[in-house]
């Protein structure tokens, strides 16, 4: 009985690298999409921001009342 932790053969070897390799690929590309996702809600929630204190303003100048 072998306790080798990792296959021994070489076409084993081969295969688990393989797979590795895309597993690696596949959660840096994952990380990218997050990140890219990250960037959009970013953008939104500035944009949205700016809308807010924009109308702030327009209701401020168009009733004469003190900004606070």
């Amino acid at each position: 009985m072998s306790h080798d932790r990792f296959p021994t053969s070489s076409l084993c070897r081969a295969v688990f690298l393989v797979v590795a390799m895309l597993g690696v690929s596949a959660g840096l590309s994952a990380c990218n999409t997050v990140r890219g996702a990250g960037e959009d809600v970013s953008s939104v929630g500035h944009d949205v921001s700016r809308g807010a204190n924009a109308t702030q303003g327009h209701i401020t100048h168009s009733t004469g009342a003190s900004p606070q």
